[in-house]
């Protein structure tokens, strides 16, 4: 007897749709077929619904150890899985900073029958752990290091040219940076005005990414490492980065492709502000260039939730970042329907890209013996954003009020239906990915 048949869905297999029936058996997928005939505990009717690979959100920040206030393992992956988001990689930027062997354990023991969705956690580069970045290879649930070149707290911020480099040189899993320069960040501190958050874009300007860019891509190239630049914001960059591809990748977010400045500040203010910004038309424009290219190779939400009582203050004093593990798919699913791209794209960057660059076991792809990681969506139902039906703790998201065509209508994991319908099931089950 199977656990779950997921019946008549369009499933999304070999790079294109097709009409079967999928068996899963103790979280593996064990058939896929015109019609299974075998008995199970649970059947999943999926016809006129679209079957997908689990999707996985590559940039999150759920805030725990240190800002369970704000959001935490648990209620971080509610959103996820609600969001048709299946697993994610967790980011180290906590308090205290996940950036040695023992918080890192600690830190798969926070998740541990806490998370409703799988998951794997970044380990943060300093510009003294050197030693511990050239272990990490069989460390349980590492997903790759990652590098503040500009812009972090505590011990984690990378900038000089010297300590980048001896991160690349001590470690042979993927390097993800957030690619600000620090030292121009420092010397244009000053164009902050009180009060304006658009001078927020004119203060962290295109030359502190592209030039914290450039630099990172030389190191990477000159050691054959790989390096995976996250958030990338500007057309300069776009150009750039699609002359070096092979061991460089990089990640562009929804909200850098569904909002632009000046209008997202008039309408948001300082519910607008992130690091790298939210720029002009003209870089909004040239990402979705990018995207229509492929010259990126994932799609990431920078999930980085704060409670509206921080976000209110006045800017500078505002924290920057937004919520979005949740919203990233409907956003996506929107834009495929205003046929800003296909279906197929969205599959590489959420499931197949992932799992190529990172190394990721078992999932990605709708085949048998992988992992039963499923996400349902209907591409024509409507959904409107609304801060009452956000999960994370933050309680609000940059779309509200926004109604988007295409929805995730249910979120399988490790074989088990954890959504359906907005509504979340069971106790949280998620585990740990194995890389290669």
């Amino acid at each position: 007897m199977l656990d779950l048949i997921i019946k008549n869905g369009n499933c999304f297999i070999n790079g294109k749709l097709q009409k079967k029936d999928i068996g899963v058996l103790n979280g593996k997928i064990t058939q896929i077929e015109d019609s299974i005939i075998d008995k199970s505990k649970d059947v999943l009717e999926a016809n006129k619904l679209i079957v997908l690979p689990g999707c996985i959100d590559t940039q999150v920040h759920f805030r725990e150890p240190g800002s369970t206030d704000t959001e935490d393992l648990n209620s971080g992956s509610k959103a996820a899985i609600v969001g048709g988001i299946t697993g994610v990689f967790e980011m180290p930027n906590t308090n205290p900073p996940t950036a040695n062997e023992k918080e890192f354990k600690k830190k798969l023991n926070l998740a541990k029958d806490r998370m409703f969705c799988n998951y794997a956690f970044y380990f943060g580069a300093t510009p003294t752990n050197q030693s511990e970045l050239s272990k990490l290879k069989n460390l349980e649930g590492c997903c790759g290091v990652k590098l503040f070149a500009g812009s972090s707290t505590g011990n984690l911020l990378v900038h000089k040219e010297e300590d980048i480099e001896k991160v690349f040189e001590h470690t042979t899993k993927v390097v993800s940076v957030h690619s600000e320069d620090e030292d121009i960040l420092n010397q244009r501190k000053k164009l902050r005005e009180n009060g304006n958050v658009l001078t927020h874009q004119v203060w962290r300007n295109e030359e502190s990414a592209m030039s914290s860019t450039r630099r990172i891509v030389k190191i990477a190239k000159r050691l054959n490492k790989k390096a995976h630049i996250l958030h990338v914001t500007t057309k300069e960059e776009v150009d750039f980065l699609s002359q070096h591809k092979g061991n460089i990748t990089f990640e562009i977010t929804p909200q850098h492709l569904t909002l632009y400045s000046p209008d997202c500040y008039q309408k948001l203010g300082t519910y607008a502000q992130m690091n790298p910004p939210i720029r002009d038309k003209s870089h909004y424009d040239r990402l979705w260039y990018a995207v229509r290219n492929n010259y990126n190779e994932t799609i990431g939400s920078d999930h980085a939730p704060h409670l509206k009582v921080n976000k209110d203050k006045e800017y500078p004093n505002s924290p920057s970042g937004m919520p979005g593990v949740q919203t990233l798919l409907p956003v996506m699913l929107n834009h495929i329907n205003n046929g800003k791209l296909k279906l197929e794209q969205l599959v590489n960057f959420l499931c197949e890209n992932p799992v190529k660059i990172f190394g990721i076991k078992n999932k990605g792809y709708i085949k048998k013996e992988y992992d039963a990681d499923l996400t349902i969506v209907d591409l024509n139902k409507k959904i409107k954003i609304e801060n009452s039906i956000i999960e994370s703790k933050c309680k609000w998201s940059p779309f509200d009020g926004y109604e988007f065509k295409g929805k995730p209508v249910a979120t399988i994991v490790n074989g088990v239906i954890k959504m359906k319908n907005g509504k979340i099931f069971g106790d949280p089950s998620g585990k740990p990915m194995l890389f290669k």
